[in-house]
């Protein structure tokens, strides 16, 4: 390997422009001519639209246009389509309400946007927008997702039935039934799996563009990838062929699984901008993030675990609530049922799994894919229900995890629910994350915490995602005329340092230095295809078709060289950047091909040019363990995580500095639901969080400092790399193991649940009611 390639921890390229000051977001890019959105949004969580008056506003300095849903639907304008269509378990698809990109006659959450105001300034458009009229009949509203299973429920969407839009079911459930009536004990939690905002770095933002003379569209907005939005745009909405859309994607300032999917404010503008030849422009205001970007999580389960007499587990069932929202944003009944049901074995044999999902509709803002996508929800159900086997079964939280693993000499191990792990050693993992934290000792530690007053608890979760295996993805890499490379790749970085992690690869095959591999991306007229960021796939199928396309460009040089040095080519070796004929002095230089390549002249040589591409044959399975140690003040509530330790399996590892860098941040995400973030409605459907004056993020002296492991010594065993995995990792591990550890330190003050957030107010009222 290379001084820069697999393996080491180089400084990240992107970095410089960043901390200079020169990245390149969409609220940087200018257009010629270029006018300003303003939304006016409900503030009412359901109603009727009885009427909108916009003269005045129509008539204030610099006002281009008001449209409302009716504008859009005389235009042909489509609505946004739900992507998942999971069928239930009675065999019927998903009921799908219509989501349209400005509300018809109803309004079904606070946020939904009702017009949109299009004016010469930012400024004017949220002047005139003030100035619309909206009249509204207010109607009942739901936001619990139990609630809104009752009878007497107010119907969230009129167009459907009721607001189950999905029964779906997953397992044998005669077989969990036999388990559970031989079992010798049943442990069984109830959790609540709280609502969070996902509030990336950069709001949504967007330019649209359209071009009367070729009647095409531009857009430019952050994103996750871009054909997917392309093909819903233009196949789905628009109804234009798909050259008919060029979308640019610039830097993006994080994601989360947010910034995938289409938003009606990218159909509104779209639309706008064909109505008036001008491109229409809107940046996101951050109080219109809480009310209209896709938000994450929020279950209700109940799960259960059936044990033998030795705490051996037989068999577990698994019910679970899950909030839609208001309408079906792209992949949401998916998280909940196939993304998280199919994880629910963990790392464990368990013989009989039986998972039921209900998917329910409320008068609150869509939920979809949040950092993770339905895994942190399955590791959150089992951990927590593992540490509750553990106490009824009278077994320490290691032993029945260890009596209960997977084996390494059981894989590959199908786990019974279309998931098969094929590498691993999970009792390890857990033996040296605990050995790291010095779990044999903790007692002492927590006698001492008695002594001032304190409350001590410790915690793990061993956990196990599912990435990758998400469509193809293509590379394209052309030899440039200094000597260096460009990468064109479908990937998408939104910040996790892409251009670093394929440059290393590159370095890898070709020898260059790092600053002369380029990488292009975010460009739907510069890269040909791909599947984006999102399942932690970038670089375990990025990374492997960048790779192959390089040894393309490395054999029809090495085609070349032999002409040049007069040789055949398969006698020209190829290392470091050189060519050499075997066994000889006699070499050429890769830079020295790449002039004679770009020279033209009739020399009868060409730019070299290859592509090639990648398609999973299957998942991988990042696992690891973490071990929380914490304390509580029971006099304030207040929780401080003490020690953090995190061993990790992500197979092969390309850069350990990146790695470790996505493990702190999903950590922090993961503490952040655990203790601090709840996205709250009132009865009314009112958004309580609606600010970061109410909604409380992570702040530094919130993260402790993580103590990390990286094993590298089990490759993935379907990845021709051997990578499986590690943006989303910290995020599912955490959770639990806060959660776990701080149970820990209730339980002996007689608290026997608590549901994330445990906010300082919330441990200290379930310490009062023990008491």
């Amino acid at each position: 390997m290379g001084q820069f390639g697999i393996g080491q921890g180089v400084r990240r390229l992107e970095d410089q422009r960043f901390l200079t000051g020169e990245g390149r977001y969409t609220d940087d890019i200018t257009l010629p001519r270029q006018c300003y959105a303003a939304f006016v949004r409900s503030p009412f969580a359901h109603a009727v639209i009885t009427g909108i008056e916009s003269e005045e506003a129509a008539g204030q300095p610099g006002v281009l246009g008001i449209y409302t849903a009716q504008d859009l639907q005389a235009a042909g304008v489509g609505d946004i389509p739900c992507l998942a269509l999971m069928k239930g378990r009675d065999g019927r698809q998903v009921d799908t309400p219509p989501y349209p990109a400005l509300a018809r006659d109803r309004v079904h959450h606070v946020g939904d946007a009702v017009v949109m105001v299009v004016a010469e300034t930012a400024q004017q458009a949220r002047d005139a927008a003030d100035l619309v009229e909206v009249d509204y009949d207010p109607l009942d509203a739901v936001t619990d997702v139990g609630a809104a299973l009752a009878a007497e429920a107010p119907k969230v969407q009129e167009s459907l039935s009721g607001n189950l839009c999905l029964d779906w079911a997953q397992g044998n459930e005669t077989d969990v039934e036999a388990a559970f009536a031989k079992a010798d004990r049943i442990a069984r939690i109830e959790l609540v799996n709280n609502r969070v905002v996902v509030n990336s770095m950069e709001p949504r933002a967007l330019i649209a563009d359209y071009d009367p003379q070729e009647e095409k569209f531009t857009l430019h907005t952050g994103s996750q990838g871009l054909f997917r939005l392309k093909d819903q745009f233009c196949r789905m909405i628009f109804g234009i062929p798909e050259d008919k859309l060029h979308i640019i994607t610039p830097d993006v300032g994080g994601g989360f699984g947010m910034k995938i999917f289409a938003y009606p404010e990218q159909v509104a503008c779209l639309f706008a901008a064909r109505e008036l030849g001008r491109p229409v422009r809107w940046t996101g205001e951050r109080n219109e993030s809480f009310q209209s970007d896709t938000q994450g999580r929020d279950h209700q389960t109940t799960a259960e675990m059936a044990l033998d007499k030795e705490g051996h587990f037989l068999g577990i069932r698994i019910s679970t609530l899950a909030n839609m929202g208001a309408y079906l944003s792209n992949f949401a009944p998916y998280i909940p049922t196939g993304a998280s049901t199919q994880m629910y074995s963990g790392l464990y044999r368990i013989p009989a799994i039986h998972a039921e999902v209900k998917c329910v509709l409320t008068n609150t803002v869509p939920v979809d894919a949040y950092r993770g996508a339905g895994r942190p929800e399955a590791s959150y159900v089992m951990e927590r229900l593992v540490d509750e086997a553990a106490r009824v079964a009278g077994l320490d939280r290691r032993e029945i995890r260890l009596r209960n693993f997977i084996r390494p000499e059981d894989l590959p191990y199908d786990t019974g629910l279309n998931r098969i792990y094929d590498s691993g050693d999970y009792p390890r993992l857990l033996q040296e994350a605990c050995r790291q934290v010095d779990w044999d000792n903790f007692e002492t530690r927590r006698a001492e915490s008695r002594s001032r007053g304190m409350l001590r608890g410790i915690g793990l979760a061993s956990y196990v995602e599912a990435c990758g295996g998400i469509g193809e993805e293509e590379a394209r890499i052309s030899l440039d005329p200094d000597g260096g490379v460009t990468l064109v790749i479908g990937t998408m970085t939104n910040g996790q340092g892409h251009h670093t992690a394929y440059a290393q690869l590159l370095h890898d095959k070709f020898g260059l230095p790092l600053e002369k591999i380029r990488m292009v991306q975010g460009d739907s007229e510069k890269v040909h295809k791909g599947g984006g960021t999102g399942g932690s796939r970038s670089l375990l199928m990025g990374g492997i078709s960048a790779q192959r396309a390089a040894d393309r460009v490395i054999e029809t040089a090495r085609q070349i060289a032999g002409d040049l040095l007069e040789a055949a080519p398969d006698d020209i070796e190829f290392d470091d950047g050189l060519f050499r004929i075997a066994g000889t002095d006699r070499t050429l230089e890769l830079a020295e091909i790449a002039q004679r390549t770009h020279q033209g002249g009739g020399n009868g040589l060409t730019p070299i040019e290859e592509t090639d591409g990648y398609t999973a044959e299957a998942l991988t399975f990042p696992n690891g363990c973490h071990v929380c140690e914490l304390e509580v003040d029971p006099d304030t509530g207040c929780s401080k995580i003490l020690d953090y330790v995190v061993v990790d399996d992500f197979g092969t590892v390309v850069n350990p500095m990146l790695a470790a860098g996505q493990v702190h941040g999903g950590v922090a995400q993961g503490l952040g639901q655990a203790l601090l973030e709840h996205t709250v409605y009132d009865e009314e459907g009112q958004l309580i969080t609606a600010s970061f004056m109410d909604y409380t993020m992570p702040r530094a002296d919130d993260v402790p400092d993580v103590r990390l492991t990286l094993v590298q010594d089990m490759p993935c065993k379907t990845n021709p790399m051997g990578v499986k995995g590690a943006g989303e990792a910290g995020a599912i591990g955490a959770p639990p193991a806060i959660m776990n550890a701080l149970m820990d330190a209730l339980a002996p003050a007689g608290v026997k649940r608590i549901d994330m957030p445990a906010t300082p107010e919330q441990v200290w009222r379930v310490l009062q009611a023990a008491s």
